[in-house]
């Protein structure tokens, strides 16, 4: 029916017509809602419009848009009240009766052709039935603008639909126009991210996509995220009130919706700041401390703590390069307030980079108008190597024993450690283990059983007492940690077939909302992974091209024209993108991965 609505909606004396139906019909107060009989879901209808669509010569100055409907309602979101191109100023609106009445405060352009998108905003007063929208077009010029543009906004991590970002058009090819002003032509994504530009000029434009969160129609990098087509454009289709992609569709009809043909596809991202400075400074404990830098790629030239040598001092970055850990590797007694001295580049006021040498004053803190060394204070563990030795059941083929250390250790003997297997008769044997460091981590070791992990049997790792000592020159107590394979029945397992792989690649597991990874591989040639003791549920498979190898999902730059990393989602054949796992099976699935990225 809505779209049998929105076909008549431009014809305005069918509309009146159809409206005095609807209104000879309805009760005398609809603020009220009847006493009984069927409950209202039908949307609000326009019934007349002023000035009419495709009305040209609109004056700029003091000009109204009125919109009457068939009867009472309420504006459920301001914001969606949308004009393209934007004003400075965002529409202002009233409401008078049944009728809406939208004004604005700026002038408009002269020889401009507008529109005024309604999608979202209205609703009716009683059973709160939301309007599908209306797109009004009019111009100030002696013609209408006859093109048209679409496409869909989705997160780059996700995949998923986003609603409400700004999509904008520009005539200014330069890079920093979406910084400096307001586009020529913009619209509101729908629940689906979908986006359509109507009634645009026939030239080349750079097209972007925002999530303006101070609603000014402006790129703001240090609270926006954006997309963004990297290459010009100009568009293909002409506006038609008939085209399935420039109607108004209720956003549960999912056919309609999804058989809207989408021209360009945008992935929205959040860049990582370019202004370098260090944000932040705090000191652990005695020995250890950290400072963290607004951007990535932090670019140290030396560094130094006033009164400790230079061969003291350990460092390890961050895979992103913007937070650093410090420890002191000396015994002696380290005052309350450390001076440290970083040389880096840091950006200038006009953003160029240049060497500059921050002093950071790194205090111990304290509680109680006491230090927090002082003696009463001391706990055990704080003069003890602490590690901490973890292992999932679920995991722990892929993942090993982890072993991770509060500080860094400057003696180790991993061969002391043993690791045991139990099996269902309680007899014990001494398993091989390898250990590794953590390439992204120098407190973390992996210890990975050597030989095949079996299911009924448990598997203890001890940890004897005083065999590591860290920074501080404490030595660890013992420990023990035991773990078994899963034994439920009613556990899956997924195994994936990867083939054609050409380059590194990061697969992940996720759950069905796509918000938490729960298994991970990262791989540069064909192999088959697999994912056991999954619980029945849904899942997805999330693959990322790691193009610069670093093992991380990468964002993009607009400036530098990098898009963020490419992403996508396995699909199975009947086109859902969700593994649908039953108890106690196992699935099996191939995945081209050329095939998968050339779509």
């Amino acid at each position: 029916m809505n779209r049998y609505l929105n076909r008549i909606i431009p014809a305005v004396p069918v509309a009146l017509a159809l409206g005095s139906i609807f209104f000879s019909h309805s009760c005398a107060n609809t603020t009220t809602p009847p006493s009984g009989g069927d409950k209202d879901t039908i949307p609000p209808v326009i019934v007349n419009i002023s000035p009419l669509p495709g009305t040209v010569n609109v004056p700029v100055h003091n000009s109204t848009i009125t919109i009457t409907f068939n009867e009472y309602f309420t504006v459920k979101d301001p914001k969606s009240i949308f004009l393209s191109p934007p004003l400075e100023k965002t529409p202002k609106y009233k409401i008078r009766g049944k009728s809406l009445i939208v004004y604005f405060e700026s002038d408009l352009d002269s020889n401009r052709t507008y529109t005024l998108d309604l999608t979202n905003a209205i609703a009716d007063n009683n059973e709160g039935n939301m309007f599908p929208g209306y797109t009004l077009m009019f111009s100030t010029g002696e013609k209408i603008d006859s093109m048209a543009m679409t496409g869909v906004v989705r997160d780059c991590n996700t995949l998923e639909p986003i609603k409400g970002a700004t999509v904008m058009l520009y005539k200014d090819l330069s890079d920093s126009a979406v910084f400096k002003h307001r586009p020529d032509a913009a619209v509101k994504t729908d629940d689906w991210g979908f986006f359509a530009l109507r009634n645009i000029a026939d030239t080349t434009y750079r097209l972007y996509a925002v999530r303006d969160e101070s609603s000014n129609n402006i790129y703001d990098p240090d609270n926006d995220r954006i997309a963004f087509i990297d290459s010009i454009i100009r568009p293909t289709m002409i506006a038609s009130d008939d085209l399935p992609e420039l109607m108004k569709y209720d956003m549960e009809d999912t056919l309609h919706c999804m058989a809207r043909r989408e021209e360009h596809e945008l992935v929205m991202f959040r860049e990582k700041p370019s202004k370098q400075l260090i944000m932040n400074k705090v000191r652990i404990d005695a020995r250890s401390m950290y400072i963290t830098f607004m951007a990535q790629n932090a670019q140290i030239d030396t560094m130094w703590i006033r009164g400790v040598p230079a061969n003291k001092l350990i460092t390890q970055f961050n895979i992103e390069r913007d937070s650093l850990e410090i420890w002191v590797n000396d015994r002696r007694k380290q005052p309350d307030t450390l001076h440290l001295f970083v040389d880096y580049l840091r950006t200038d006021s006009t953003g160029i980079f240049e060497p500059y040498t921050d002093h950071i004053r790194l205090a111990m803190e304290k509680s109680g108008g006491k230090s927090k060394s002082s003696r009463r204070d001391i706990k055990h563990e704080d003069t003890t190597c602490v590690m901490t030795v973890t292992a999932e059941p679920e995991n722990i083929e892929q993942y090993g024993f982890g072993i991770e250390f509060r500080h860094p250790i400057i003696y180790e003997n991993f061969d002391s450690l043993q690791l045991i297997s139990v099996n269902p008769k309680q007899q014990e044997t001494k398993m091989k283990f390898s250990v590794s460091r953590d390439s992204l981590n120098l407190r973390k070791y992996v210890l990975m059983p050597e030989g095949e992990l079996r299911s009924g049997y448990e598997y203890r790792l001890k940890v004897p007492w005083r065999k590591f000592r860290d920074i501080n020159g404490f030595y660890n107590d013992s420990s023990e940690v035991k773990v078994s394979l899963p034994k439920d029945e009613k556990l899956s397992t997924l195994t994936l077939n990867l083939s054609s792989v050409h380059d590194k690649y990061i697969v992940d597991l996720l759950n069905e909302k796509r918000d938490k990874v729960l298994r991970s591989y990262i791989i540069d040639s064909d192999r088959s992974l697999k994912f056991p003791y999954l619980k029945e549920g849904k899942y997805s498979v999330r693959i990322t091209e790691d193009k610069n190898r670093n093992g991380i999902v990468d964002t993009g730059n607009l400036l530098e024209h990098r898009q963020p990393e490419k992403v996508k989602f396995y699909k199975l054949k009947d086109g859902s993108y969700v593994l649908n796992v039953k108890e106690s099976t196992e699935i099996e699935q191939n995945i081209d991965i050329s095939q998968l990225f050339a779509n």
